[in-house]
């Protein structure tokens, strides 16, 4: 039998060491640490989207369902806005710089699923001044009436958002469960959201180069300007993620890794690197169809797009070695999903 001093209660001793081993696991990671965190990527097909839908699936019958190809290939990223934090699940997307989720009131916005985020209801919200230095940050700040900071944001895609840039504390939850709280990060307060959003997502997390982006407003913070994407196979379970990590240790390396450099262009925004050629097979295709010097920076890396795309006359050259290739019938085009081989 144990022996406790006389005052010494064995329940008292568990809760003391329930309580420091959850002040130890969740203690906030502090902003200036020198410390890197990574991040869950979720994609679209996780239960941890919506509970409520796996528990639909379980009663659905077996009837076979048409898959939504065109909505799989993006990873959501989780965080947390305002105080007290709201969860708001938005693209990760390095081809943009602007974090932005859909806010009360919307006088025209796409259907999502989840609520908006209301800045009435968050005591660390603030409407950015068009006085204000970060209001020139984007390129499409402009004065409302009222001085406060309107913007439009749009993208490749033909998606606009358009709202009030404003000031929250961003919360995300690390792979260890501990909170990173970031205060007055710029974001976009969008009122008026279109184009091709789907219900379940409230927003776009801008992992870009350029002022605004999630990555340039961390700073120096977490030890350096950077992060690392792991990505897993598209058709691996579900309940496997995907990774994104920032700061020290993000860095990738050991065997069987390769580099290639990024290129600096006048555009800060897109991670450009640079294409040679593609190899079908044995056949090796030259980005220019010939032996001519290939202009640096030629492609970039967009998480935010799904497809790789091409320049035609590179493209062209690649289904027509793939057909030859192939024995098989192609399929016909969806003009839904564009050209495919």
């Amino acid at each position: 039998m144990a022996h406790y001093p006389t005052s010494f209660h064995p329940f008292l001793a568990a809760t003391i060491i329930y309580i420091f081993f959850l002040v130890l696991y969740f203690s906030p990671i502090e902003a200036n640490s020198d410390v890197g965190f990574s991040v869950n990527l979720i994609r679209k097909t996780s239960p941890r989207l919506f509970p409520q839908r796996l528990r639909g699936l379980s009663a659905m019958s077996e009837t076979p369902q048409s898959p939504t190809i065109a909505y799989l290939g993006e990873y959501l990223m989780e965080l947390s806005i305002g105080t007290p934090p709201f969860k708001i699940y938005g693209i990760a997307d390095t081809g943009s710089d602007l974090i932005w989720t859909q806010c009360v009131p919307c006088n025209n916005c796409y259907k999502q699923l989840n609520p908006m985020f209301n800045p009435q209801k968050s005591s660390s919200y603030s409407n950015i001044s068009c006085d204000s230095n970060l209001c020139h940050e984007l390129d499409t700040g402009e004065c409302s009436p009222q001085k406060q900071c309107n913007y439009t944001y749009a993208y490749a895609s033909a998606s606009i958002t358009q709202g009030v840039l404003a000031q929250e504390t961003v919360t995300l939850t690390s792979t260890t469960g501990k909170s990173v709280a970031l205060k007055g990060i710029v974001f976009g307060c969008g009122h008026n959201d279109t184009g091709g959003f789907n219900d379940h997502e409230m927003g776009i997390i801008g992992l870009g180069g350029g002022p605004v982006s999630l990555i340039s407003q961390m700073g120096s913070s977490f030890g350096g300007k950077r992060f690392s994407q792991c990505l897993v196979p598209f058709h691996t379970d579900v309940s496997v993620s995907s990774k994104i990590s920032f700061g020290k240790g993000s860095e990738v390396s050991g065997e069987g890794v390769v580099s290639t450099p990024l290129v600096a262009k006048e555009d800060k925004t897109p991670y450009f690197v640079t294409l040679l050629g593609i190899s079908v097979g044995n056949t090796y295709l030259h980005y220019n169809g010939s032996s001519e010097i290939v202009e640096k920076g030629n492609m970039f890396l967009d998480s935010g797009t799904p497809p790789t795309i091409l320049p035609t006359q590179l493209y062209d050259r690649v289904v027509a070695q793939v057909r030859n290739q192939v024995a098989m019938t192609p399929i016909v085009d969806d003009p839904e999903l564009g050209s495919q081989l």
